[in-house]
């Protein structure tokens, strides 16, 4: 049976994800914000959750209405027969999202939900399920705009940009989902090298390697919340994941992270293992302007310290560093940065050929590329 869904993502790469979405073999793919709508069976839902690797949730649409008070609120959820979805036995929570001048409060609006849920359970069988935050059955979401209502239920459980290698904590982690969306949008030919020199805990050139060799985000994550549900075919979903782990590639990767720390190193090494038993990624400890670029020319993706976050001392003087770098090592490479310094951008002393708006949790970044042609100085006119 079709059914629409409802793939979250992060702002500035719902083109990214309605590609992934179309290459899958959904139908009906519309961008929305900050999400892609698609239609699909129940084949479809799960291996949107398997293979997407720009979504962090996917959604079922349960009901939408219009509600002007608190009372038309819990009325319409009331009336919604609840006991379709789940049984009176299973446990719930509610995630919301309001953008209301009638709900302003938006915990206030999941209580209320809570409320009519559980008030139709009672009356219908004069029990009620409970509230469980941390391991519930079944997670739903509702979001209001304005007077706009609409439930769905979380097919995935924990966001799907927790994949599951990452199991050490960096300073400024950046999200798996990002990573692979930074990749995607690079145009990034597996073929070619791929430097990240600002690694981190390695996510950028794990996700990479990810990629490279067709491994699906869901072979290594495998545990999802629409596993909990009573319509769930677990047959369905072990012929996916064969089909999943039948797809991947060994190819020989030209994919190399460095970072000027050595405890970053170490967790980067251990993340790429946790994700990859062969892996095949580099990595080194070295700054990047001690560091040599890869002996074939190919794409850097470089996500330096914000300054929001890091602090460095001297933020201006370290971009001009890396625009410095560039000019000199790294002539013929296609460098891409991530920041959201946009004045510190500037003094990268390069003209960019390409600017992408993109959200990084709360701050607005830009994705710019350079082409580093001959290595010479090129006159940027942001700085004008």
């Amino acid at each position: 049976m079709q059914q629409q869904y409802i793939a979250k993502t992060l702002q500035g790469l719902e083109n990214v994800l309605a590609k992934e979405l179309e290459t899958l073999g959904a139908k009906d793919v519309e961008v929305l914000k900050r999400a892609v709508s698609f239609s699909g069976d129940k084949a479809m839902l799960y291996a949107a959750n398997i293979y997407l690797r720009t979504a962090i949730k996917i959604l079922q649409p349960l009901t939408t209405f219009r509600a002007d008070d608190v009372q038309e609120l819990y009325d319409q959820i009331l009336a919604f027969n609840w006991s379709e979805v789940m049984d009176v036995d299973d446990t719930f929570t509610i995630d919301n999202t309001v953008f209301s001048t009638t709900f302003t409060h938006s915990n206030y609006a999941a209580l209320k939900m809570k409320d009519a849920l559980v008030d139709h359970f009672r009356n219908k069988f004069g029990r009620r399920p409970d509230v469980n935050k941390l391991d519930p059955t079944y997670r739903f979401n509702i979001r209001i705009k304005e007077n706009e209502v609409s439930i769905a239920l979380d097919s995935s459980g924990e966001s799907l940009h927790k994949r599951g290698y990452r199991t050490e904590t960096h300073a400024a982690p950046m999200s798996e989902v990002q990573a692979a969306g930074l990749i995607l949008l690079s145009g990034w030919d597996v073929n070619q090298p791929l430097y990240d020199p600002m690694c981190g805990s390695g996510t950028i050139p794990i996700e990479a390697a990810l990629i490279a060799n067709q491994i699906a985000p869901g072979l290594i994550r495998k545990t999802y919340g629409f596993q909990k549900w009573k319509d769930y075919d677990a047959s369905l979903f072990r012929q996916l994941m064969v089909a999943a782990a039948g797809e991947v590639q060994q190819r020989r990767l030209a994919i190399i992270g460095s970072d000027i720390s050595s405890r970053n190193i170490v967790m980067a090494i251990k993340h790429a293992g946790n994700a990859m038993p062969e892996n095949s990624i580099k990595f080194f400890t070295k700054a990047f302007e001690d560091a040599e670029p890869p002996r074939d020319k190919g794409v850097l993706i470089i996500n330096p310290p914000y300054g929001e976050r890091l602090q460095p001392e001297h933020i201006i003087e370290f971009y001009k560093t890396i625009g410095n770098v560039l000019k000199r090592k790294y002539a013929g490479f296609t460098a891409w940065v991530f920041s959201s310094n946009a004045e510190a951008a500037k003094f990268i002393g390069l003209k960019p050929s390409e600017k992408i708006k993109l959200k990084n949790g709360p701050l607005d970044c830009l994705f710019l590329k350079f082409e580093i042609r001959d290595g010479k100085f090129v006159k940027n006119p942001m700085t004008e």
